[in-house]
């Protein structure tokens, strides 16, 4: 470890293979907190690099609890937290549009760290139990198309970190990893980010990593397409950006996507949005991530193509029938 503070006080990046090899002996604690301490600060003062990114990844995902669900080809659906905005679960929900109109999902996700209710909340709200078991994972995706996989069944080594980054109170490069180490390694990702230096950052990973990927941003500051203001898209094919009426939607305000005060009122208006009782707003932004979701699967189909995909999955109940199978597999 002296040798890797040593470059990081010379303002040196960490190769991938010096990244993998830390985060390997920080689960064989063969470092003190106070260095890993100081090579976090470091690493996130100067600005981490795809390189240290993907090192700390490579070693997360030998260490995972495997998910085999590659014969799918799934696609995970998901965005990096810490915007601040109190969402309800946009990404959750569209994930279900999403398998509702034939597509397969295998979402990653976790407790919510800065909203009242993150995707396993809510999937708890529904009475669903966490596995890790290959054969109700494989069931679930045969019968209803549509995964969950808790991240803190499938990532033990996380647990190494826990205590120093809560000691921190700052963002450490593990804040970034979350959406890169799906356990199932999916085929598609529809990654949403709160700042254009992240989307950046992710899209030079995504091309290294090499999956078919879409990474969107609205410029007001959501990690996901919030329709409050002008968003941007990159995707392997390219970057663009909209207006919420270039794609036939009225611009949304912030208040109108407020998930609520409670675990409770933000699965509320989950439930209402699959029922397709919810405000035009609150379902307008499920339909937005979910169409650029099936965009990402399918490139060649426009996005008006995609959104009427996804409003027929939606209007028609077979996003809700997914829901109530998944609930039913699930718990």
């Amino acid at each position: 470890m002296k040798q890797i503070l040593t470059k990081l006080l010379h303002n040196e990046e960490l190769t991938q293979q010096e990244t993998k090899q830390v985060m390997l002996n920080i689960t064989e604690e063969k470092y003190p907190a106070a260095q890993i301490s100081a090579m976090l600060s470091m690493i996130q003062m100067r600005g981490v690099s795809v390189n240290e990114v993907l090192g700390f990844r490579e070693a997360l995902l030998e260490l995972r609890v495997p998910a085999d669900l590659s014969a799918y080809k799934p696609i995970d659906i998901v965005g990096t937290g810490g915007d601040g905005k109190n969402t309800f679960n946009i990404s959750t929900c569209a994930c279900f549009v999403v398998a509702g109109a034939g597509y397969k999902v295998a979402k990653h996700g976790n407790y919510g760290a800065t909203s009242v209710s993150g995707a396993s909340n809510v999937m708890e709200q529904h009475g669903v139990k966490f596995t890790n078991d290959g054969d109700i994972l494989r069931r679930s995706m045969d019968q209803c198309g549509m995964v969950y996989q808790h991240a803190q069944f499938f990532h033990p080594a996380m647990r190494f970190v826990g205590p120093i980054r809560k000691a921190l109170q700052v963002p450490t490069v593990f804040n970034l990893l979350g959406p890169l180490i799906n356990p199932c390694q999916p085929a598609y990702q529809l990654l949403g980010v709160a700042n254009l230096e992240q989307m950046r950052l992710y899209t030079n990973i995504q091309h290294r990593i090499g999956i078919g990927f879409g990474i969107v941003n609205s410029l007001d500051g959501y990690d996901e397409i919030s329709l409050t203001s002008e968003f941007k898209v990159s995707t392997n094919q390219g970057e663009y950006l909209y207006m919420p009426e270039d794609i036939g939607f009225r611009e949304a305000r912030p208040e109108e996507l407020y998930g609520g005060t409670t675990k409770e009122e933000a699965s509320r208006i989950f439930d209402d949005v699959l029922m397709n009782q919810a405000t035009e707003s609150q379902k307008n932004v499920v339909l937005i991530n979910a169409a650029l979701a099936i965009h990402v699967i399918e490139p060649k189909k426009s996005i008006s193509e995609c959104i009427d995909i996804a409003r027929q999955s939606l209007e028609s109940g077979k996003a809700l029938q997914v829901l109530k199978k998944f609930i039913e597999i699930n718990s």
